[in-house]
């Protein structure tokens, strides 16, 4: 069996995640890890997001969330790649933030190109993407993401509504205002929300909604796939 490595820059384990995630790759073993493992909130909260710095929000062991600067994941990232990448057979980077890269050595599946690529192939030139995100700091950054890579004359709107901390009726509201705004189709853009709430992001808006959590696993498993397959050939 192949073995898929989830690597959340938060904590490990995440219940909220791997259930949905597991069932998408039935064929691979999860293992997870998380950039905050061994931090406590104390030491996490003494690194506030510095001035220029990227917002991210995250959930804790604790399953509370918290906010985070990108530099500190940066920071603590290629170490605890490099010791998953050891266990697995490739590596799912459980967040849509637009990381710099990390060096890696097993296939490494990046969230940020994939919600984005997938949402501008399926909107179509001269749309209207909608797109939740977590937080109110980060709506520049997410309409910069999806911008680029939409097709020409194509639009990005955005609302905010955190995964973690928002209610059904924030996340519902927030969809009915993008369709309202004129969107066509609507991405949410963090690994934290789930299929529940696509459904009800759905419901809400009468749109279609793409899910980080589910296109990414999705596209591991075609390449997971092809890696077991290769595994019993070699056998």
């Amino acid at each position: 069996m192949t073995r898929l490595g989830v690597l959340t820059i938060g904590q490990a384990p995440r219940p909220d995640l791997t259930p949905e995630l597991t069932a998408l790759v039935p064929e691979a073993a999860v293992v997870e890890r998380g950039v905050l493992d061994g931090l406590t909130r104390a030491q996490i909260e003494a690194r506030p997001v510095a001035p220029g710095d990227h917002a991210l929000t995250t959930r804790l062991a604790d399953g509370t969330s918290v906010v985070l600067g990108e530099s500190l994941v940066t920071e603590r990232l290629p170490a605890i790649l490099a010791d998953l990448e050891r266990e697995v057979d490739a590596v799912l980077l459980a967040c849509t933030g637009a990381f710099p890269e990390p060096v890696h050595t097993k296939p490494l599946f990046v969230p940020d190109r994939m919600i984005a690529f997938g949402a501008a192939a399926l909107l179509g030139e001269g749309g209207t993407l909608g797109v939740v995100c977590p937080l109110p700091e980060q709506t520049r950054d997410t309409e910069a993401k999806f911008g680029r890579r939409l097709p020409a004359g194509a639009r990005v709107r955005t609302d905010v509504c955190s995964p973690y901390t928002g209610t059904p009726a924030d996340l519902a509201a927030a969809a009915r205002r993008l369709a309202d705004a004129g969107a066509d189709l609507l991405a949410l853009d963090c690994i934290g929300y789930t299929e529940e709430m696509r459904a009800r992001a759905a419901a809400a808006s009468g749109l279609p909604v793409v899910l980080a959590r589910s296109v990414c696993a999705r596209l591991a498993a075609e390449v997971l796939d092809s890696l077991a397959a290769r595994t019993r050939g070699a056998a």
